[in-house]
């Protein structure tokens, strides 16, 4: 791997194989993104196996919401097994309690029932009532990865503050930034530490369009 990491959204195996033609260092496999991106099909995880090498974090939700319930608990530790038998390299979740806060007794649970696999907490974090404490809680939890994070609800944008104050409080190392990512806030993203990049809509004309080889391209050569 580069310097930097760039992370690509892919729907399929289509998705995939742009993704690593233009120079992706991994994948977030997602379903459904008019839902911001639910548990995909272990039979997407498994095709995309075949055809690519990049390794596959794969989002654990299931439906549009950050709260988890026993019930769905228990269905995501089961997609968790079978995702992984079909070649999940790590998976993607965290969960909010009604208050906003990081809910810990759900998350710990899927870290437990996905172990030893690493794993990203989502953009929850962007989310919760009190940010200064999700983080707080967040980044201490067990074979955390990576935190994708815009900073803000509304993206990059409005959350670069954030960011550079969680870079100040040495967080950079664990922040991908991603939400509303723009070419024009790499600069001073890598100005604060950030070294993790995660691009969804910025590499494709559109969700129904696939993944385009050439933006993940200027997007590789940007971040390097």
């Amino acid at each position: 791997m580069t310097g930097s990491l760039l992370e690509v959204i892919t729907l399929d195996v289509r998705d995939a194989v742009a993704a690593e033609a233009g120079g992706a260092d991994r994948l977030e496999v997602v379903a459904d993104m008019a839902s911001d991106g639910l548990t995909p099909a272990a039979e997407t995880v498994a095709a995309i196996s075949k055809e690519c090498a990049l390794p596959q974090m794969v989002m654990l939700r299931g439906e549009a919401s950050f709260l988890a319930t026993p019930e769905s608990l228990k269905a995501l530790s089961r997609d968790a097994r079978a995702l992984a038998d079909a070649g999940a390299a790590g998976f993607v979740f965290g969960f909010l309690d009604e208050a906003g806060a990081v809910d810990l007794a759900a998350t710990e649970a899927l870290i437990h029932a996905v172990a030893p696999l690493p794993w990203t907490f989502h953009r929850a974090v962007d989310h919760a009532a009190d940010t200064q404490a999700s983080w707080r809680a967040v980044r201490l939890l067990p074979n955390l990865a990576t935190v994708l994070t815009s900073g803000a609800p509304g993206g990059v944008a409005d959350g670069l503050p954030l960011l550079k104050t969680r870079c100040e409080a040495g967080d950079g190392p664990l922040i991908m930034a991603g939400g509303g990512l723009r070419p024009g806030h790499v600069g001073a993203l890598m100005e604060y530490g950030v070294r993790a990049f995660h691009v969804g809509s910025a590499v494709r004309a559109s969700w129904s369009d696939p993944v385009d080889a050439r933006r993940v391209r200027e997007w590789r050569t940007l971040i390097d």
